[in-house]
């Protein structure tokens, strides 16, 4: 069994910064792909970053290219998102999920069966 818990959301002014993090445990290892996802009351479950197994692959939603960065930590079984420059549009649920997997979009939900419960992130203007 995976579990996956994220940490680390909260309310900012726009133009600020937070860091997300994700702790996984139970059966997972370095060898699954990670990713975060958002989603804004009445939107679409949104891929905003994912990360290879090795992290040196990243990918990111246009939305947040040049401000978010994705790093994992394989040795704590943690996954981060830094957050830099935040927007109002940027306030969302962040979920953390994983999955083992190759090729193709890695942003895409439904490729992903193990999902943290998320952790809220609010950005005031």
């Amino acid at each position: 069994q995976v579990q996956l818990v994220e940490s680390g959301g909260g309310s900012m002014q726009a133009g600020g910064s937070l860091r997300l993090s994700c702790a996984a445990s139970g059966s997972i290892d370095s060898t699954y792909f990670m990713a975060w996802f958002r989603q804004a009351p009445g939107k679409e479950r949104e891929g905003v970053a994912t990360i290879s197994t090795g992290g040196s692959r990243t990918a990111y939603a246009d939305s947040v290219k040049g401000r978010f960065t994705i790093s994992r930590d394989n040795a704590k079984k943690t996954v981060y998102l830094q957050m830099n420059s935040l927007k109002p549009e940027d306030t969302a649920m962040y979920y953390c999920a994983a999955n083992r997997m190759s090729g193709g979009n890695l942003l895409l939900p439904w490729r992903y069966i193990y999902w943290g419960q998320g952790t809220q992130v609010t950005v005031s203007s």
